[in-house]
């Protein structure tokens, strides 16, 4: 949730109207070449090589070498940060809670377990 919350931020903040379900996979979320840096990360975090290959081609060819660089950093960074939470069974702050409540239920977000107590 702390990602979409960035995502509808940054949006408010620049006046452009994203679409969050761009975080279900759904659409480009109104970012320039959307769809393309969506299936980067889902190939990055899946286990198909050739898969990751094609995109990071087509990521080069579309975007340019600097571009990639940020784009696996950002994913990079991402996916570390929502390890280490699951890992440990963090739950949703009580104030993420408040602001994220609307896209939570929007999204279906909610549905996701969470056990209590995993972070003892």
């Amino acid at each position: 949730t702390s990602h979409t919350v960035l995502l509808r931020g940054s949006g408010q903040h620049t006046g452009d109207d994203y679409d969050l379900r761009a975080v279900l996979g759904e659409g480009d979320g109104g970012v320039p070449q959307g769809r393309l840096l969506t299936f980067y990360a889902e190939a990055v975090l899946g286990d198909d090589d050739a898969a990751l290959d094609a995109v990071r081609q087509e990521l080069r060819q579309t975007l340019g070498d600097e571009a990639l660089v940020d784009t696996a950093g950002v994913v990079a960074t991402f996916n570390s940060i929502d390890r280490a939470a699951d890992a440990t069974g963090i739950p949703l702050e009580e104030q993420k809670a408040e602001v994220t409540a609307d896209f939570r239920a929007d999204l279906g977000l909610n549905d996701y377990t969470y056990r209590e107590g995993a972070a003892e």
